[in-house]
Formats: structure tokens, sequence, C-alpha cells
């Protein structure tokens, strides 16, 4: 199987996130840079497909900064054959309809047999990449995937329900795929797949960019949330709750 995984290099969870001086981007000058945690999922996946084939390709694919080589040669540590990076300096304010369509381009070079990604990315946790990515392809796309199996040039999947039940799905091949928390438990890169990765090439190509969809005007961190009051204790405090919840937060 050709397999196609789209990953993001995004701030670490516990970054402190500050507006840059210009108001709509943010200041990255001391952030740390990890791959997205559910793209993680979809770079195990696809390492699990090719090794019980017993052949195939895996490519990782990313749009951002010269960088974001980093995070790419990561997933080459992990067993990915190849990489591609889109070169992009801005693409920290780019829009999703924007980045899906400079991925796609760089895909249908590669007449993949299956493309997958993380259901979200954690740094603006939208979620719209990859159902963006099936549209523009023209392939079925599944996403929140939790379970994932190819047979005969079908993927059959399962997924949760808006109702909380399992669904379960089979689509034709090709397709697009969105993983989420419990298909798998991806792996470390061990010393020998670091030193491989070294060796491994990156092909890097400027992002073909289309007119932006959205604009960003200005960027403001939330309002900082106040402190809590202590209104009495035991059940005498029941009457003023009660009062407060109805007369100032006027949520009764």
């Amino acid at each position: 199987m050709n397999i196609v995984v789209c990953i993001k290099r995004v701030p670490a969870t516990d970054s402190r996130i500050k507006v840059g001086a210009d108001g709509t981007s943010i200041d990255d000058s001391q952030l740390e840079w990890i791959i997205s945690p559910y793209d993680e999922f979809a770079v195990e996946a696809a390492l699990q497909m090719k090794e019980a084939a017993g052949e195939g390709e895996v490519t990782v694919m990313t749009m951002g900064p010269a960088e974001s080589t980093k995070e790419l040669r990561t997933c080459l540590a992990m067993g990915c054959d190849k990489a591609v990076l889109l070169t992009d300096p801005d693409s920290g304010t780019r829009d999703a309809h924007t980045t899906a369509h400079a991925l796609a381009k760089a895909i249908q070079g590669l007449s993949p047999d299956l493309v997958l990604c993380g259901k979200v990315a954690v740094d603006r946790d939208q979620g719209q990449v990859g159902s963006l990515l099936g549209g523009i392809l023209d392939m079925p796309c599944i996403t929140e995937i939790k379970a994932l199996s190819i047979t005969d040039g079908k993927a059959t999947v399962e997924r949760a329900g808006d109702s909380g039940t399992t669904e379960t799905w089979t689509v034709s091949l090709p397709a697009v795929l969105t993983t989420t928390k419990g298909l798998n438990e991806p792996r470390y890169a061990g010393l020998k797949g670091i030193m491989a990765a070294k060796k491994k090439p990156i092909d890097e190509q400027e992002a073909q960019l289309g007119e932006a969809a959205l604009t960003i005007k200005s960027l403001e961190l939330p309002p900082p949330r106040r402190e809590g009051r202590i209104i009495g204790e035991g059940p005498e405090a029941v009457t003023e709750l009660v009062r407060l919840l109805r007369e100032e937060a006027k949520i009764l």
C-alpha cells in the first residue's frame, strides 16, 4: 500500500501562549514544537499496516516553515519511508481551506491508496483539514476512527456515533481517514531508527497556496477567570448559593 500521512507541527500542549507584537499571530520565540498528538496515531496506523502487509510505502507530509523538518525526521525515525515538506513560513496563519488545498495538490502527485490525518490539530482545535481533503481529492472520508482493518481494497473502520454507540463503516480505497485516541499506541523512535532517519529523503517544495478563505484581523487571550468566592459552609450556604445563581449568574 502507498500511504500518505499528514501531520502538523504545533506548540507543546503545556506551552504558555502569548500574542505576538503584530496582534495577529502568536509569539513563537520561546515555544517548544511537537507533532500534534492525534497525528501520531495516524503515523502508527500507517506503519502497522505496512508491517502487516510486508510491503508498501509510508510518506509523511506537512506544511510549515523550514524548521518542520524536525517533526518529519521524528516520523522517519519511527519508520516512515520518506517525507514531504511544503514550505510556508506563514503556515501558522493559514486557514483550513488553504491548508487542505495545498496538501491535496501535493498528495495528488503521489497517487496514494490511503490518506491518514489526526482528527484535529491541538493548536486551533478545528478538525477541518481531513474532511476537506476528502472532498478536494474526491475520496470517501471517515473521521475519528478508533479501529481500522484493510481487506480486498476496502477499509473497515469503527468510530463513536453521536448517541455514544459504535458505528462500523466500510469504504473502498483510496480514502481519507482521520484518527483518534484508542486506535493504537504510538511507538517511540529507537536509536537505530533515529540514525536511519538521517539518510531518508525529505522532499522540500514550496506550498502551492491559493487565495485565502480567512483573514486574521486580531488575536487576544481570553480574560482571566474571576477568583472564586466562599459563601458559607454546609446546608446554611444553600439559600445564598441559589440566590447568587439566580440574581448574579442568571443561570437559574
